[in-house]
């Protein structure tokens, strides 16, 4: 499931975000790339250990754990602190699938990357290509959302990031194990959880709300990988 959703900092929060990214201590990306993904990329990060990368990735963190549509799409059971990345002067990153598993630096515990996740933190008007273009069920899927909003699919996708030929792009970027390790399943209850909230918010009878909510978290206990 590829799904765009808005609003996860504010146009100030990012805003102000960019400015102290502007004058950080960037680092050469393919310090964190696999093997064959090393040859693909070409950007810079900021070290995970750098107290603002700390710092944005925890508010990060913080607006995810109360946004109910990112807890409906991904089922977290594990979120991997966010990373910061800068793509200018023509820098990319070819087409790669992202390794399977990853480590929580700070728990060393080991993270099976289910989900893609990637936070737009500059204005999609402040630089020129830079597109995250995804391959999915329904063909190459070209992203470039505006400052604060996320995009997450899945982590078997093969995707690239489009050459940035003027400006600066600055993102975040994570992965999430999810409780429901299946693509397929994590959208089914997506969509009947959205189906739950809209009988809710329109007063639909009672009784079935709930004989719906029982089926949901039936499925949920039936599928769930923790």
């Amino acid at each position: 499931m590829l799904l765009s959703i808005p609003d996860i900092l504010s146009t100030e929060a990012t805003r102000q975000i960019v400015k102290r990214l502007e004058q950080a201590d960037w680092k050469d990306g393919k310090g964190t790339a696999g093997h064959l993904a090393v040859l693909q990329k070409r950007n810079a990060q900021l070290d995970t250990a750098d107290p603002l990368a700390q710092q944005v990735g925890d508010l990060i963190l913080a607006q995810l754990s109360q946004h109910p549509t990112f807890i409906s799409a991904t089922l977290p059971l594990r979120i991997l602190p966010p990373m910061l990345n800068r793509y200018a002067q023509n820098e990319t990153y070819g087409d790669h699938i992202d390794n399977a598993i990853r480590t929580i630096t700070t728990t060393q515990e080991y993270l099976r990357t289910d989900i893609s996740a990637t936070l737009f933190l500059s204005a999609p008007e402040d630089y020129e290509g830079g597109e995250l273009v995804i391959n999915d069920t329904y063909g190459q899927q070209s992203v470039k959302l505006p400052a604060g909003h996320i995009v997450i699919y899945p982590g078997t996708s093969l995707h690239r990031v489009n050459p940035v030929t003027q400006g600066v792009r600055y993102a975040a970027f994570f992965w999430v194990q999810s409780m429901i390790r299946d693509d397929g399943q994590r959208a089914l209850l997506y969509e009947l959880d959205g189906s739950i909230q809209a009988l809710t918010a329109s007063s639909a009878d009672a009784g079935e709300i709930i004989r719906l909510s029982g089926v949901y978290h039936n499925l949920v206990r039936r599928w769930a990988n923790t």
